[in-house]
């Protein structure tokens, strides 16, 4: 992936979004696109997303993944900021 034009993304879905496969459905989305990055629950019942790509890629990724998840989501804090490159790959964080 380039480092030109990319940026970082975290995602914070609030709902039922623990208990229902939201971290491995966020992985196996994001092996379709070419983003990096993890999903992590959080002790407080969200769920985190933190994806590094080409913005298309991640309004792309993250568009699916809301489609997919829209029925346990009840809200989304977003936050933008420039990409680290620390990621290899999309995976599940524990």
């Amino acid at each position: 992936m380039a480092q030109g034009g990319v940026q970082q993304r975290e995602v914070l879905f609030s709902g039922n979004v623990q208990g229902v496969g939201f971290r491995y459905t966020a992985r196996s989305i994001a092996r379709g696109f070419d983003v990096r990055g993890f999903v992590k629950n959080l002790p407080d019942g969200r769920v985190q997303v933190v994806v590094e790509g080409a913005p298309a890629e991640i309004e792309a990724f993250l568009g699916a993944l809301k489609a997919e998840m829209r029925h346990y989501v009840s809200s989304q804090e977003e936050a933008s900021c420039p990409a680290t490159g620390r990621f290899s790959g999309f995976e599940v964080r524990f």
